[in-house]
Formats: structure tokens, sequence, C-alpha cells
């Protein structure tokens, strides 16, 4: 049985990063491929297929935001998960990166222990998306679309349309960070006020209503919300 080795392409224009990341995730068993440049990993994304990009903000000439931007818009990339690496304070950036599709991020200097968890994540959710109806079970906490139902400790919990989408939203990518935005986007019922201060006051009813599951909702500072992977 021949074993095929997944493929990161790494993004950065520091060779010092470049040289930590592909010793790192060569000896988790992954092929590294890297670029320096925005233009660089255009290319080799359209030949090289990778089944994850590790994409730096700042980059000379072409950013990250546009890069992923590009990867998103084209059929043959758009699949592909992307975690964005940024420097810390770029809040603004990695908003704007994970609005533009960006499956996740890890703020510099990280360490290559939290880099590979994440690179892992990211690619259970690729390899694990299924039907949108599929029984999702975190612990004591158990969701089940296709009969709007959600259970903690096999008891039912009562959630409005908007609450059970965000908690449905988080629950199918779980690890995965989504803005305000996003989860505005994925909700839009009805009863949602269409506003980020929104998102916070219900996410605040929403671990209420959860009880002891309430924790599994982490609030990332300045950016959004994401479920405990």
């Amino acid at each position: 049985m021949v074993v095929q080795t997944k493929t990161i392409l790494a993004v950065d224009d520091e060779a010092d990063i470049l040289e930590l990341i592909s010793f790192n995730l060569e000896k988790e068993g992954y092929q590294v491929r890297c670029a320096a440049s925005g233009e660089e990993a255009l290319d080799m994304a359209g030949t090289v297929d990778p089944e994850l990009v590790l994409l730096d903000i700042m980059l000379p000439g072409m950013n990250g935001l546009e890069v992923c931007k590009r990867l998103k818009r084209q059929a043959r990339t758009s699949d592909i998960p992307v975690i964005m690496l940024s420097a810390r304070g770029e809040e603004t950036d990695i908003v704007a990166g994970l609005e533009l599709g960006a499956d996740d991020y890890v703020t510099k200097p990280f360490s290559t222990r939290v880099l590979i968890a994440r690179v892992r994540a990211a690619m259970r959710r690729m390899n694990g998306r299924g039907p949108e109806n599929d029984l999702i079970e975190i612990d004591d906490l158990s969701i089940c679309p296709s009969r709007f139902e959600v259970l903690v400790k096999g008891e039912p919990v009562e959630l409005t349309y908007s609450e059970f989408k965000t908690l449905h939203t988080l629950a199918k990518q779980p690890g995965r960070v989504f803005t305000r935005y996003q989860i505005v986007d994925a909700v839009r019922g009805e009863d949602y006020a269409v506003t980020d201060r929104a998102v916070d006051v219900q996410m605040v009813s929403l671990r209420k209503k959860l009880k002891h599951c309430g924790k599994y909702i982490e609030t990332i500072r300045g950016i959004g919300y994401r479920l405990k992977d």
C-alpha cells in the first residue's frame, strides 16, 4: 500500500521562517513547498496542487490578503484550506483574511506545536466535510440539523432559529475562527438583528442555554468566535 504524502505550500518572505516551517512539518510526514512572494505562491498553487496553504499576510509586492482572495476566486484552488500567518496586533488584517475565506490564522512568533496542531485540524476539517444533516457530537453536546435538535447530556435544549444556526455553523468546523460578520452571513434569521453587537449578545444567551457545554464556545478577542476543536 502506497501512502500519499500531503503537500503544504508555505509562503513567507523570511527564509528562516520557511526553514522552520519546512523542518517541522516534514518531520510530521508532510511535503513542504516554499514560495517567497505572492506571485510565486499563485504560480505554485496552480501546479503543485497543495492540500493546504500557510500564507504570510505581510509579503512584498502582492500581499497575503490579495493572494488569499485570488486563491478563493479560482475554481482549482478555491477549496484549499488557507491558514494566515500574521504578526501580533494585526487584528484588522486577520479579520480581513478570514472574511476572504481563510480557514484559520497563527500569530508570529508562533509555537511549532501550535502550528502543527492547526494544520492537522484544518486537514481534518477538509477531509471530514460531509452532508449538512450529519449528527455532530462533542462530548455531552449533540446537534442534529435534520431534526433541528440540540441535546446536552441527552436533555433537549430550546434554541431560537438563529441560535441553532450559529451553533451549527461553529460546530461544523470546530477549531475554525469565524468573524462576527461570517456568523451573521451564515444565520440571517428573522429573529436575528444583523449587527456585530447582536452576535455578542446571542453568544451570551447561547452559552447560558448550553449550560456546562457553553464553555466550548471560545471568544477570540477582536476577531470573533470558534468552537473548541
